[in-house]
């Protein structure tokens, strides 16, 4: 298969895929040149299945711990240094998140392979200058690069087309045995994120994908660590302490539950259902299937399957789990406010400032655990640095990269009412919008009525029963995802983060600076009314004019 060397200039030039990727490994290669606190009470919780405690923390305890810690601390710029990776989804939000930050905090990292869904060479290399080379994330190494950015960029980032729903990914396998040779660290950001997916599309990716680039990891010569991100709300927990400890079927995971069971469910789902109604049948399975083991959605369910194969399968291989919460927009890096699409709880913000909604389906005082981009991705780079040194590990360790652990977390109620004190002086829409405080209703019922009568207000019918075509749509999509986030607006659990305090506490202040995670930082109120609402405001209206 011939590829386009990304190296080239404008003008690309042509190379077979072996002669390319054997460039990568000794031969040299003119394409290829560049080298390869507000808060000081903290829950702690023991990864022991019932040992819990909640301890407060004092100033004095955290400098003794620095003053114990090595100056050097866990050791990230020397780790970074040369070390290559493969990243699956690589263009979503979280995964640019951390390449911008590798390549900012170490230029003299090695490549960045980025598996992408692509029809050939050509579509990968426009996905990686559309889509990474040209986005506004990447401005301030643009900056610091100048003129020679583009070349920086294509010297350390390296598409590979592939799909880790496919068996061996959907890598040719020479391209395949050439990567396996260079990566250090593979890492796994590629998941389905839809709440109601097919049940046969995220089985295959979120449940079977883990193990098949785990598969590909045993075949890497030097790997050092296998990453992956699933994702806090997992274990389908919604009381009490969720803690820091890998799922299993039979253990923390009903041994009811077999995967090959449910792969055949699926399979006879798409053979019985045809058209839209084969979509409609297996989202609807996803679901059933999901509630029945105890999950609240597809998502989570299959999250929870990738975890357990991931257990299974892994083997001798070093593994880490990294489980964010809610990601949301960037505190700091590199610049506040940065997001990629409407997301998460962000489609709520959307409707109530646009006068859709004057109320949600939620608790006001639920829980909601939002941890900014660039927190999660500092912390997987330092998880990196801790776990790829090559001493191996013995245990799965867990991380939950999360914000309501501590004694400031931000709850719904808060978060809606910092969103009505923006949008009343700030508003999204330039008709004049009569903007209220938020309310909250205890049922879907309750919800659908209030909704149904503000359409027919604003269509000028409150006196008929019907909705219009369009009424009814936009009444059906409120109530579908106050459906689907209800339970998220009613959450009360709180995610042990032990571990992650832990290698907190042994990085150095300057790699605490350099690399923040710590949520014990976050000023709730700046952030969301200074930082996040701002960056939404750009994303929707960014969104509006393309």
């Amino acid at each position: 298969m011939a590829i386009t060397n990304l190296l080239a200039s404008s003008n690309p030039v042509k190379l077979d895929a072996f002669s390319y990727f054997s460039s990568l490994s000794g031969k040299q290669n003119h394409y290829l040149t560049c080298r390869l606190t507000q808060t000081t009470r903290r829950l702690q919780s023991s990864c022991c299945k019932h040992e819990t405690s909640l301890k407060g923390v004092t100033s004095l305890e955290i400098h003794e711990a620095d003053t114990r810690r090595n100056s050097d601390g866990v050791g990230i710029l020397r780790f970074l240094k040369t070390k290559s990776y493969l990243v699956t989804g690589a263009t979503g939000f979280l995964a640019k998140a951390l390449i911008e930050k590798l390549l900012r905090a170490s230029p003299e990292i090695g490549k960045i392979f980025l598996l992408m869904r692509s029809k050939d060479q050509e579509s990968a290399n426009k996905r990686l200058y559309d889509e990474i080379i040209s986005s506004d994330l990447f401005k301030f190494l643009k900056q610091t690069h100048g003129s020679s950015y583009e070349a920086f960029m294509k010297s350390k980032l390296i598409p590979v087309i592939g799909d880790i729903g496919e068996d061996n990914l959907g890598i040719e396998s020479e391209i395949a045995e050439m990567i396996s040779e260079e990566i250090d660290v593979i890492i796994n950001c590629c998941g389905r994120t839809t709440f109601d997916d097919r049940y046969d599309s995220a089985l295959s990716v979120n449940a079977l994908g883990p193990g098949r680039l785990l598969s590909f990891g045993k075949e890497c010569k030097k790997l050092k660590l296998f990453l992956h991100f699933s994702t806090a709300y997992v274990t389908g927990k919604k009381e009490g302490i969720v803690l820091e400890t890998p799922l299993c079927i039979g253990e923390n995971i009903t041994s009811d539950l077999n995967i090959d069971s449910e792969l055949k469910l699926a399979s006879e789902a798409v053979r019985k259902f045809h058209g839209s109604e084969e979509t409609k049948k297996l989202k609807e399975l996803g679901f059933e299937r999901a509630q029945h083991y105890g999950w609240e959605n597809t998502y989570t369910f299959t999250n929870a399957m990738g975890e357990s194969i991931i257990h299974i399968k892994r083997g001798d291989l070093p593994v880490v789990i990294i489980r964010p919460s809610i990601i949301e927009s960037s505190y700091k890096e590199p610049f506040p406010g940065w997001i990629q699409g409407i997301r998460m709880v962000d489609p709520i913000i959307v409707a109530y400032g646009k006068g859709q909604i004057s109320g949600f389906c939620a608790d006001s005082k639920s829980l909601l655990d939002i941890t900014p981009v660039d927190m999660v991705a500092n912390a997987a780079i330092a998880v990196m640095a801790k776990h790829g040194c090559g001493n191996g590990i013995q245990e799965l360790k867990v991380y939950n990269v999360t914000s309501s652990s501590h004694s400031n977390p931000l709850r719904f109620g808060e978060l809606m009412d910092l969103s009505y004190q923006h949008l009343r002086n700030s508003p999204l829409e330039e008709t004049v919008i009569d903007l209220a405080p938020m309310k909250f209703f205890s049922s879907l019922e309750c919800f659908n009525s209030s909704v149904s009568n503000n359409i027919k207000k604003q269509e000028g019918e409150s006196h008929i029963s019907i909705l219009s075509k369009k009424g009814k749509r936009r009444l059906d999509y409120l109530v579908s995802l106050a459906r689907t986030y209800k339970p998220y607006m009613f959450f009360q659990a709180r995610f042990d983060d032990t571990n992650t305090t832990s290698l907190i506490k042994e990085m150095s202040m300057e790699e605490r600076k350099m690399f923040e995670f710590d949520a014990r930082g976050i000023d709730w109120e700046h952030y969301i009314v200074n930082v996040h609402l701002p960056g939404l405001k750009r994303q929707f209206f960014q969104g509006r004019s393309t």
